[in-house]
């Protein structure tokens, strides 16, 4: 069965911000996010759009948005179904599914990172000087280790290239003291519920990154959510310390093309190569996974 994917939307008439993943439409005092199949890694677009994953990350958002409705204010006001803006309606079809109308909010520039398990970038520094983004860690821990308690490592947002880690006292001067103790406050325990949530479907939440707003009313939580764009999550059965965890997320591409690298067939720039159809089915099949592991139902595709 063929499936439709979304490379890109276009609109006459509505100016449009491209970012790697998401096109994003300004409506006034409304944004709307429209999250496409496209798929980065190594800070490079790949060619390759991988078919529902715009869906996936939509979905999956809406539902943590859910979630933490009760005590966390957030900027969704609603996913878009039947109904379009006045303007969209000729991709209307495109949009279904994929499309967060939401409220508008000054983005604190820092990305807010919770760390409960050492992978990734941290165990690289980790295993040259002990430390994660400068936080020291007891001695003997391995790769994958669960952490003694989960950390909080903001990094600054990046506009092209990729975000750089920085210390707290850094990010305060960036944002502000009050600000970031209250960022911190709330991205450990968004991280925390998550966690525990996410390790009763069966996958462990091993970091995630989390982006927030100002609006009159206070800090919001924006962008996506407990995406596996936007965290690790891994099979609580198959977790092994001290090595690789198999992943719902897009891991399994960064490896395809670590591979690609090893071998002396890509450095890491555009043009990003094309990806085998076997790697964008498995991508695929690993997003849709991981919603229906975390929402318990399937994603109707």
């Amino acid at each position: 069965m063929s499936v439709d994917v979304v490379r890109r939307t276009e609109v006459d008439g509505i100016g449009v911000r491209r970012g790697k993943v998401r096109d994003i439409y300004d409506l006034g005092d409304r944004l709307l996010v429209v999250a496409t199949d496209r798929i980065s890694a190594f800070d490079c677009v790949l060619p390759d759009p991988i078919p529902h994953k715009g869906r996936v990350l939509t979905e999956l958002s809406k539902f943590w948005f859910d979630r933490f409705a009760g005590w966390c204010p957030h900027h969704l006001i609603s996913v878009i179904d039947e109904h379009v803006p006045a303007g969209f309606e000729h991709i209307c079809k495109q949009l279904r599914g994929r499309a967060m109308l939401c409220r508008k909010a000054e983005v604190v520039p820092i990305e807010c990172v919770a760390r409960g398990y050492l992978a990734g970038s941290g165990w690289k520094e980790y295993h040259a000087h002990r430390t994660v983004c400068g936080i020291e860690l007891p001695a003997g821990l391995k790769h994958c280790s669960r952490l003694p308690t989960p950390i909080f490592t903001p990094a600054t947002k990046a506009e092209t290239g990729h975000d750089e880690n920085v210390s707290f006292d850094r990010a305060c001067e960036l944002a502000g003291k009050d600000v970031m103790a209250e960022l911190r406050d709330k991205t450990l325990a968004l991280y925390s519920q998550a966690a525990e949530y996410a390790l009763s479907q069966g996958i462990i939440l091993a970091d995630t990154k989390f982006e927030f707003g100002r609006t009159d009313q206070g800090l919001i939580l924006i962008d996506e959510v407990l995406t596996p764009d936007s965290s690790r999550f891994w099979p609580a059965d198959r977790y092994q310390v001290g090595r690789d965890q198999e992943s719902f997320d897009k891991q399994f591409v960064r490896n395809y093309l670590q591979g690609l690298c090893d071998e002396g067939k890509w450095d890491k720039t555009d043009p990003a190569p094309s990806l085998p159809q076997d790697v964008i089915e498995a991508t695929s099949k690993r997003y849709l996974e991981a919603y229906e592991r975390i929402t318990g139902k399937p994603l109707t595709v």
